[in-house]
């Protein structure tokens, strides 16, 4: 599933491609990745412009004209894909014609992927609804409140807990073994055992591999591709995830595997402790 640098790098891309363009038509092809019956979802969302584009957690959000709002989440496998003139694309589930003649694919292969048209009172309750918690490249996730999350959860296991939507928001499977393995952390160790000098560390390399991994534009260990249909250039660059029974980079020990929370996870079991 893209995380929060892959879907940061497709909001910065839709930045630069799509704000003020006008939406003339949809062209639905998977009517279950819309909330609404297709042609009440076309009538509402044709004229309308695209005036701002934010991400939460791994969430797009495009704000429309006359207070509207369309929601996209990639899921696993979904795809945004922009085009200055029409293509032919793989597993599209809709695609949206600007007044301009470029077009947005969104494609999934899996089809676990969704956009949903709100308005602002809907919006407000979808929010609420996922519950998201802090944003890690935020202001407002200091240290002093990583700290406070790993003291209330002490007896989580590192990992999960960073992977937990409500708690901090974006981080998913492999970042956060990543981030264990800079920081020099077990990724099943408890919240509660970390030392200050360890979460400290932890923190910080959190937020450096969130911003290395944006300025590659991502990693595309499966099905993420750019706006641009371009993959992104972090994979090189990840430290333990996918390389169980290969050397570590650090001390040449084999990487190992194991399952936590039902995830596959990566780690040394030499310089992580």
């Amino acid at each position: 599933m893209p995380e929060l640098p892959e879907v940061e790098t497709i909001k910065r891309e839709l930045n630069k491609e799509i704000i003020g363009k006008t939406i003339v038509d949809v062209e639905i092809l998977y009517p279950k990745a819309i909330n609404l019956p297709p042609e009440e979802f076309r009538k509402r969302i044709k004229g309308k412009k695209i005036e701002e584009i934010k991400r939460r957690a791994k969430v797009l959000l495009l704000k429309l004209s006359n207070n509207l709002n369309l929601v996209i989440h990639l899921k696993l496998s979904g795809q945004l894909i922009f085009r200055k003139q029409k293509t032919k694309e793989k597993y599209t589930s809709l695609i949206i014609y600007f007044s301009d003649k470029s077009l947005l694919y969104f494609n999934d292969v899996r089809k676990f992927g969704y956009v949903k048209l709100f308005d602002s009172q809907e919006l407000t309750s979808f929010w609420q609804k996922m519950g998201f918690g802090l944003e890690p490249l935020s202001k407002e996730f200091t240290l002093e409140k990583f700290r406070q999350i790993l003291k209330e959860r002490s007896k989580s296991k590192i990992k999960p807990l960073l992977m937990d939507q409500s708690v901090i928001a974006g981080i998913g499977n492999v970042y956060s073994q990543e981030s264990c393995f800079c920081a020099k952390i077990l990724p099943y160790r408890l919240a509660g055992s970390l030392t200050n000098q360890e979460s400290n560390n932890l923190y910080n390399c959190l937020i450096k591999i969130l911003r290395a991994a944006i300025d590659k534009k991502g990693s595309s260990v499966d099905d993420y591709l750019d706006i641009y249909g371009e993959e992104g250039k972090y994979l090189p660059f990840l430290k333990v995830y996918r390389r169980e029974g290969e050397k570590c980079y650090r001390c040449g020990a084999k990487i190992k595997k194991i399952v936590l929370a039902g995830r596959g996870t990566y780690f040394c079991p030499n310089c992580q402790k």
